[in-house]
């Protein structure tokens, strides 16, 4: 039972027991008794409009608190003409107001802080209070990979790494936190950095290379002319030691030219020039490659199995038949003896897939950069000019491990 009609029954109740007892005593006066009765009807009545004017703003207060329970903050009281009411009416609706306000403003920034998300360049993932992913924007969705998220999810708060991605690809991520309802909520920011580092690295690369050829050539033009001048002498050393003065001094002025071969070699990473594009034949391209690799696959005991359509390419032909050679160079060396090479090309995309041992967790973050290499006499480069030439031409492309074993490498001609 509520508490007004608890109060209603109790003034009914009162006014009754009243009304026998006044019967009682006024059995004998009967005008005077249906005075006393006509009193006590009237006060039963004044009693229940003071009760309901009582709860009146009770039931003002419990019919706001469902709307607001309800969240609805649309409906607004009118006044009644009692000022005690109108006052409590008018704070009501000044605080619905306000909160009707305040929800639009949080409804309006959360719409802008969701089309900013969305539109971000960067990715953004965002995770719910247990820590698993709640929502991600369109540049998170591209980038996602089951490694990635393993990785993302060693990092700690306010922690940054650059974790390498599908090869050639290094990202930028970021880990924070923000509070939500008063708790705390892990959001993830990835950026592309694949660009940015490989600038960095080719003109640090650049002017390593040119300091290098500098010094070199100075010093090697300037020893060659001294051994020429030297051999000039010959005659006139001691016939029994003539055969080991030339002798010495034709080594001395070979490996002075190997020298000046190698420092070209990489000099040539600087002056790799823009692709003159023509339109040709990717089938004919791998083709005349795998013939010129047969000997030294026949040595290795490597089988080459070519699947190709007629793929047409607009593309510098010397150029990306120098990637080409040193992607399956590599496979190669990656097999060492006994294996297979496998060359696809299929609407536009050529992989080349080699039963080797793969690559190490280890290498994996700096397969693409210069002077790194896993081989004893390796230089470091030949990836280097793969990707320098690749980007060159906008073709994108792609190094990782096999599921079933080895590495592979894709270039995307389209």
């Amino acid at each position: 039972m509520s508490l007004r009609n608890k109060i209603l029954l109790y003034f009914i109740v009162l006014h009754l027991v009243l009304a026998a007892a006044a019967v009682f005593v006024f059995l004998e006066n009967q005008y005077l008794l249906f005075a006393v009765e006509a009193i006590f009807v009237i006060s039963i009545l004044v009693s229940y409009r003071l009760v309901r004017a009582l709860f009146i703003p009770l039931d003002l207060i419990a019919t706001g608190a469902e709307l607001i329970a309800e969240r609805d903050f649309t409906s607004r009281f009118v006044e009644v003409g009692q000022p005690e009411m109108d006052s409590l009416i008018t704070v009501y609706n000044e605080m619905i107001d306000r909160l009707r306000d305040e929800r639009l403003a949080a409804e309006e920034q959360h719409q802008l802080l969701d089309r900013i998300v969305e539109a971000s360049p960067s990715g953004i993932v965002i995770c719910d209070f247990d820590g698993n992913v709640e929502r991600m924007n369109a540049t998170a969705r591209a980038l996602m990979t089951a490694e990635l998220l393993a990785e993302m999810g060693t990092l700690r708060s306010g922690e940054s790494r650059l974790v390498n991605h599908a090869g050639p690809r290094r990202l930028k991520v970021w880990r924070a936190e923000f509070r939500d309802r008063g708790f705390a909520k892990t959001f993830f920011v990835i950026e592309e950095m694949t660009e940015e580092l490989r600038l960095s690295e080719k003109a640090a690369y650049e002017k390593l290379i040119r300091m290098m050829s500098h010094e070199v050539n100075n010093s090697v033009g300037a020893v060659r002319s001294l051994l020429e001048s030297s051999l000039s002498y010959a005659p006139q050393v001691r016939e029994e030691d003539r055969g080991d003065f030339t002798n010495a001094l034709t080594i001395a002025s070979s490996r002075v030219d190997a020298l000046n071969r190698f420092m070209a070699a990489f000099a040539d990473v600087v002056r790799i020039p823009q692709p003159h594009r023509t339109r040709l034949n990717a089938r004919d391209l791998v083709t005349r490659i795998a013939a010129l690799l047969k000997p030294e696959l026949e040595a290795r005991n490597i089988a080459l199995h070519p699947d190709l359509d007629d793929t047409p390419v607009d593309g510098d032909e010397s150029q990306l038949e120098q990637v080409v050679i040193n992607i399956i160079r590599n496979a190669i060396d990656a097999i060492g003896t006994g294996g297979t090479i496998d060359v696809t090309l299929h609407g536009g995309a050529l992989t080349i897939a080699d039963s080797g041992t793969g690559i190490s967790p280890e290498a994996a973050h700096d397969l693409f950069t210069p002077f790194f290499t896993t081989k004893r006499e390796g230089r470091g480069l030949g990836l280097t000019i793969v990707q320098e030439i690749l980007n060159n031409h906008g073709f994108a492309y792609s190094l990782a491990n096999r599921p079933g074993g080895g590495a592979e490498f894709r270039v995307a001609f389209s």
